[in-house]
């Protein structure tokens, strides 16, 4: 593990880095010249590949030049709400993808814009022109990727295709080259995702907010599913479309085997696919991570419905067809859904490759899969968990935790163990964490209201991770904050005066149910989580042991307290790493405005850029030309803890 971050060897760093560069000032002279010997790469899926690897196999920019990077260009596309003009307030997290010699992303605003790859230049925007500016509920408009297809040939018309989602709950295909609707796919390049969702959902509450994923000649898309509205909440239905037509191939409709199926259309309430997809097209899997079944925090309800709940469903990519499906939590009552890409890796035993997948989760649990058939590669054990939850709820007595590795998150928070920067504030902390019902991880939701620790936030969120292949690691980084959950009877929450809670409280109806629901972090009086720091952090773990191989604290406190209260704790962060063949380790994410580059070997960051946004995005690398430079972008654009933003910044060393 990386040496504990104490204010001494804080301050020795801090020195030591001085030092180093005074030193080099004096006698380093110019960076050396760019090596054009390694290989170049695209960046053709969100994930880098279609199995969420977000590797680069790339070495031009190593631990030994790193500090040498400079601002290559930057690009901003001007989509910004704060809320304030009636639409939804933004955010900007989309990963651009690369293909051939252009980067191809959305914004908020559903505009899908191609750059070029070198220089930022903007080649072509598309605006669908949404007709739903307003969004009910917690959530900024959001678009976190597109998806790439192509016929093998070039010149003509739509020959490669982007492929993308709208919060019109749209799935539009436009030509790569021009950006132009294909008028062979669907109308007018259009397809509606609504057909069979119900003609009573508000458009706010069923879109799919991750990018398309495109395995073979099908394209297929899940959505977002407002949480916590009511039982018959939209359907969470998984469709596979043609990419040339767009018509609709399969779908998946999660409901448990034997379901009655006399009802017309999918059936309502089931668990969805929010998060991003991958696959495996050797194999005719697509790997969808499940949330849970509506509504997040009650169950009593749910007659079964939650089978395939926050799992990892692998599903035929050319059929739609089951072909396995691993659960994470059993009858989940906490926001537990898999909420991150499923990462696909070759796992080396006895000499053997095995196809394998890499699934973590808000918990910090992280199962290794036979992705062939979704048989644990190493002992999952059903431990008991807290029972006793409200009347009317139905638990289950066990929970699945992996042995390896074994979990990355503690799996309790004892009042003692309370954060405060002074003795006044850390009691507050204490008794406030004291007063809930604490029996730590699986604490069902109860009247009297529980302590939620991991978060309903993660852990790790959907950033997921990021695979080496050649140190066989994987790079996880989650936050680690504290929260609670009270159940509210139908007859207290009717009687509410308000029932808009203040942010970053959440009070939600759970129509259908006995109860409503108060959701939110546990601060103490002086705005400090009451957990104990790290607040944020990223960790490297051997996949073959198992192993913790270094942890390092990720994120400062600054822009979120004032000077000079900016310090190492960690902060919260949503956004994923990048890992590269050059041994190092990119990502933004946290609450700060930085870029950081982490030594994949011994996890010390080395590098870090000011951003003129929150980076809450995940990274990509990329590079086009055997006689060019290797690009770092990302797209710092705020999330709902920060200024909304606009930016792609790309980074690289200086070409001469």
């Amino acid at each position: 593990m990386a040496a504990p971050r104490s204010r001494a060897g804080l301050r020795r760093r801090i020195g030591l880095a001085f030092a180093l560069a005074s030193a080099c000032l004096l006698a380093c002279g110019p960076p050396a010249p760019l090596d054009h010997s390694g290989p170049t790469s695209e960046w053709r899926d969100y994930g880098g590949d279609k199995g969420g690897a977000k590797y680069a196999p790339l070495t031009q920019i190593t631990p030994a030049n790193v500090a040498d990077l400079e601002i290559a260009w930057s690009y901003r596309h001007g989509d910004i709400s704060d809320g304030s003009d009636g639409t939804t307030r933004t955010s900007f997290n989309a990963t651009p993808i690369m293909v051939r010699d252009s980067l191809y992303f959305c914004t908020g605003f559903n505009r899908v814009i191609a750059i070029d790859a070198e220089t930022g230049a903007e080649r072509w925007a598309f605006d669908p022109q949404q007709r739903l500016t307003k969004l009910d509920g917690p959530y900024p408009r959001t678009c976190r990727g597109v998806a790439w297809w192509g016929n093998g040939e070039k010149g003509g018309h739509c020959e490669a295709r982007i492929f993308t989602g709208t919060v019109d709950s749209e799935l539009i295909a436009l030509d790569a080259a021009t950006g132009e609707p294909c008028p062979d796919f669907g109308e007018a390049g259009r397809v509606s995702l609504r057909e069979g969702i119900g003609e009573d959902v508000p458009g706010w509450e069923y879109y799919p907010t991750s990018p398309p994923a495109v395995v073979g000649d099908v394209v297929v898309v899940g959505a977002l599913v407002s949480d916590n509205l009511r039982v018959d909440a939209p359907a969470g239905v998984v469709r596979g479309f043609d990419v040339r037509t767009g018509a609709l191939r399969w779908a998946w409709d999660p409901v448990p085997p034997n379901w009655d199926r006399s009802e017309p259309g999918w059936a309502r309430g089931t668990p969805n696919v929010w998060a991003p997809i991958s696959s495996d097209p050797e194999l005719d899997l697509v790997f969808v991570p499940t949330g849970n079944p509506s509504p997040d925090l009650f169950g009593g309800a749910r007659d079964g419905i939650d089978h395939y709940g926050s799992s990892v469903v692998a599903l035929h990519a050319s059929t739609g067809e089951l072909a396995w499906h691993f659960q994470t939590v059993h009858h989940d009552l906490w926001d537990y859904d898999v909420p991150a890409q499923p990462t696909l890796f070759e796992l080396e035993r006895d000499g053997v490759n095995i196809p394998a997948l890499a699934q973590v989760t808000k918990m910090g649990h992280v199962f290794l899969l036979d992705r062939r058939t979704g048989t644990p590669l190493f002992p999952v054990e059903e431990r008991p968990v807290p029972q006793d939850g409200a009347p009317g709820e139905q638990l289950s007595p066990t929970q699945p935790f992996p042995t390896h590795p074994p979990p990355l998150h503690p799996p309790k928070l004892e009042p003692e163990d309370a954060f405060g920067f002074t003795p006044w504030d850390r009691k507050a902390c204490s008794e406030l964490i004291a007063s809930y019902r604490n029996d730590g991880i699986f604490t069902p939701p109860t009247l009297e209201g529980s302590i939620l620790f991991p978060s309903n936030a993660g852990g790790p969120n959907w950033g997921g991770m990021s695979l080496d292949p050649v140190r066989g690691r994987i790079y996880v980084n989650q936050m680690r904050t504290i929260s609670s959950v009270q159940l509210i009877p139908r007859a207290e929450y009717d009687a509410l005066p308000s029932k808009v809670a203040a942010y970053p409280a959440e009070l939600y109806p759970m129509d259908g149910t006995p109860y409503a629901v108060r959701r939110g972090p546990l601060f103490s009086p002086l705005g400090t989580p009451c957990n104990p720091t790290p607040w944020g952090l990223i960790t490297a773990v051997d996949l073959a042991s198992g192993k913790v191989v270094w942890e390092s604290r990720l994120g400062t406190t600054r822009d979120q307290a004032p000077f000079p209260m900016w310090l190492p704790f960690g902060a919260p962060n949503l956004g994923g790493s990048i890992a590269t063949a050059g041994g190092l380790v990119f990502i933004g994410a946290t609450t700060d405005k930085f870029l950081r580059a982490f030594d994949a070997d011994s996890g010390e960051e080395i590098w870090s850029h000011r951003l003129p946004f929150t980076a809450n995005a995940t990274p990509l690398s990329y590079r086009s030309k055997s006689d060019g430079r290797q690009f770092v972008v990302v797209a710092a654009g705020g999330h709902g803890w920060s200024e909304p933003g606009d930016t792609v910044v790309a980074f690289a060393l200086p070409s001469e």
